[in-house]
């Protein structure tokens, strides 16, 4: 028998043991690799090119604070400003409260949109049709999808900011890079439904020729509205969604203690597990002495099977955090936050080390202590 079946067969020894262990360790670390997942999609994703390019303009105190529509012109003026939209969210009701019902709503200028968002696709004929008609909408591809919507359907929006109702017709649907599962209606619907927002807009989305010029841009905007009644706040399109998710409240502490407790968790699983097994093989230690084996040869034994144990509890997870993290994308209640994030390889693999590495550390201390017993009275044990 090789050393490596050795340790193979022995780490699944005591099967119904190994099975709890291992379903213990690789729950853990799937909680572990959603977390290091939605981490690094919220705060380490590099943008796209061409979200690179764009930055977001909004009053400075908050989102709810509107701006006067003709900021747009002042800051189409504004060096290296190539294009310049106008956003509102309407956040209106769809049949019902249900969350698989909920979806983004934006008025916008129909002219401007698709000139701003350059990663949004919509076939000409459809994107003229929507611009010919004030009460017209478009909708992103998975959207539609979801709701088997298709152009020329009728769509009823209940409004729940706003005291009036959007009598909607799909005029185009539009794919993007990364699917949005929002709509954009005319912002003059707005305006016309209720006079006393005529004029003002909730935010602007801003084009720049390049994003180098991003963050001089956003200085260059801010500065020229610092003395008004409505001074602004100009920042990345990255930035701006971290602001939306941080209206959750403080998420990186809440993924770092969740963190933090899913290792210290399967340390205690794994150390647990390595003790009952080892002191249940007292007499196979002094056995495997008598033949010859060293000290360091025990303890690498134990500590490699702990090892074992623990790596495939972290595979395991981490092809179960991709199962749940794509469950999660897809709800409605997460999924406006998780579209299109998925595990990586480095998350998985970051996923295993840290299995492998917990049972490195949870093995150490009982197979050590294994390794330097008596041989006389590890014969003499029973138990």
């Amino acid at each position: 028998m090789t050393l490596s079946r050795f340790v193979r067969k022995n780490a699944f020894r005591n099967k119904r043991r190994s099975i709890l262990t291992l379903l213990s360790i690789s729950f853990s670390l799937l909680l572990l690799t959603v977390m290091m997942t939605i981490w690094h999609a919220f705060y380490n994703s590099e943008a796209s090119a061409e979200s690179a390019e764009r930055l977001i303009v909004r009053h400075k105190v908050s989102l709810a604070q509107f701006m006067p529509i003709a900021y747009r012109e002042r800051i189409r003026a504004i060096p290296n400003v190539k294009q310049v939209v106008n956003e509102t969210w309407f956040g209106g009701q769809y049949k019902d409260d249900k969350p698989e019902n909920f979806f983004a709503q934006f008025g916008t200028d129909p002219q401007e949109l698709f000139k701003v968002y350059t990663d949004f696709h919509i076939p000409a004929d459809q994107l003229e049709a929507w611009q010919k008609d004030r009460a017209g909408c478009v909708v992103d591809a998975e959207l539609a999808k979801k709701h088997g919507w298709k152009i020329g359907d009728r769509l009823i929006i209940k409004g729940t900011i706003f005291p009036l109702d959007l009598d909607l017709t799909i005029r185009g649907i539009y794919t993007a890079d990364q699917p949005t599962e929002s709509l954009y209606f005319n912002n003059t619907y707005i305006d016309e439904g209720w006079p006393r927002v005529k004029g003002f807009v909730g935010f602007f989305g801003v084009l720049a020729d390049s994003p180098e010029a991003v963050p001089r841009v956003a200085k260059d905007i801010d500065a020229a509205f610092r003395n008004t009644d409505r001074p602004t706040k100009s920042e990345s399109e990255k930035a701006f969604n971290l602001d939306w998710i941080a209206m959750l409240g403080n998420v990186k502490a809440f993924i770092l203690s969740i963190c933090a407790a899913v290792v210290f968790a399967t340390l205690l699983v794994s150390a647990n597990t390595m003790a009952m097994s080892i002191r249940e093989r007292t007499r196979e230690v002094a056995l495997l002495k008598t033949l010859g084996f060293t000290r360091r040869a025990v303890l690498t034994l134990f500590m490699s099977e702990a090892v074992t144990l623990a790596a495939v509890g972290g595979l395991l997870g981490a092809i179960g955090a991709t199962g749940l993290i794509y469950v999660l994308a897809h709800s409605p209640q997460m999924g406006l936050f998780l579209t299109g994030v998925k595990p990586n390889i480095t998350t998985i693999l970051i996923a295993v080390f840290v299995g492998a590495t917990v049972g490195l550390i949870s093995s150490f201390v009982p197979a050590y202590n294994a390794s330097r017993g008596n041989i006389v009275e590890g014969l003499r044990h029973i138990g």
